[in-house]
């Protein structure tokens, strides 16, 4: 246990763990207190996502950063699944697809652009495998396309529009979600030689034992699951007592809290120039989100949901999707990254986020 403790003591951020009992007391005894357990759970998922990221790198330094990358972005994206299963249960579906469009933008640009940004400061010019970078982007316009077909066939004169949406939308999951494993079949199976990162710790570096990451991986993923499922339970009403429309509080707050297990590792990686572990964790969480969760929230809508769920988005959240993808594919293809690369995806996303807020989409 001293490495976990070590680093409790050494991290400051870390310090913030005690505002986790702190969200389940004052959920127990003042549930109605939406505004405290919005700001109190935000300061519960940080730590928790920091705890998360020094773990996720202990495993990546024996496993490699590709690998590495998957696993964080796997775990990191159990936050978004747990809010997006809460909002489906409460039929709040426009909370549910602008948080998923939120978290592929918030992936795309704001994460993979902080990454090249923090890195860029530190190194002058940074270097990662530019063939997983592809990959990645490539299954995320093929999610993009699933995204826009529905949006194309949404207002063709037909009897019964919206059944053929709904059957079109269980398709397309299928699709999708088939996708995505063959995608991990050919990374990390088929031609995993064309995808290998490095497999290092730095010199000095207290590791972990693989047991005692995994442990920590495990436990911190299940606390942040709880604080999360208290985050969507008083976001939004605290989100109408700070004027912010479900629009917003799922395109740009959900996206960016429910993802901060990613980012952490991310920015973490970047700093010590291990980009291979940043690009896999922003590309690989947005395309697990796309092609994964975004397909299981139409299947269990049968299940949990008061009813079906398509993949029918509005056409700003296509549109800002479908940029990010593009901007993303064309900012990674060459495998090489300075600061200015950063600031570049930085600057896309906060375009789209004051859009959203000035202006957000029909609900």
């Amino acid at each position: 246990m001293s490495p976990l403790l070590s680093e409790i003591r050494s991290n400051a951020v870390l310090w913030l763990l005690l505002f986790v009992p702190v969200v389940f007391l004052v959920r127990f005894f003042d549930p109605e207190a939406h505004t405290l357990l919005f700001v109190l759970s935000v300061l519960a998922i940080l730590p928790l996502a920091t705890l998360l990221s020094a773990a996720t790198e202990a495993v990546a330094s024996k496993t490699g950063d590709s690998v590495g990358g998957l696993l964080n972005a796997t775990l990191g994206n159990l936050t978004e699944l747990v809010i997006a299963l809460t909002a489906l249960h409460a039929g709040q579906y426009t909370l549910v697809k602008a948080s998923i469009a939120g978290a592929i933008v918030a992936n795309t640009l704001f994460m993979l652009g902080v990454s090249f940004l923090l890195g860029g400061l530190k190194y002058h010019v940074q270097v990662y495998n530019r063939e997983s970078a592809r990959l990645q982007t490539s299954l995320l316009l093929l999610a993009t396309i699933a995204m826009v077909t529905p949006s194309m066939v949404s207002h063709v004169d037909a009897l019964d529009t919206s059944a053929f949406t709904q059957q079109l939308s269980v398709g397309l999951s299928v699709i999708l979600v088939g996708t995505y494993a063959m995608g991990l079949l050919f990374s990390l199976r088929s031609h995993r030689e064309l995808f290998a990162g490095t497999a290092h710790a730095e010199a000095g570096e207290e590791t972990w034992p693989m047991g005692l990451a995994l442990a920590t991986l495990a436990g911190v993923t299940v606390l942040v699951a709880l604080v999360s499922e208290v985050f969507v339970e008083s976001v939004q009403q605290a989100a109408a007592t700070l004027g912010m429309t479900p629009a917003f509080v799922g395109f740009v707050v959900v996206a960016l809290v429910g993802g901060s297990a990613e980012m952490a590792s991310a920015f973490s990686g970047a700093r010590k120039n291990r980009l291979d572990l940043s690009v896999g964790i922003a590309l690989g969480a947005a395309a697990q989100i796309a092609l994964f969760v975004a397909p299981m929230m139409v299947f269990l809508s049968y299940v949990i949901g008061p009813a079906p769920m398509d993949l029918l988005f509005w056409p700003g959240a296509v549109s800002m999707v479908l940029i990010a993808t593009i901007t993303a594919s064309l900012l990674t293809s060459g495998g090489r990254s300075a600061w200015f690369v950063g600031v570049l995806l930085i600057m896309v996303y906060v375009i789209f986020a004051m859009t959203i807020y000035l202006l957000p989409p029909p609900v």
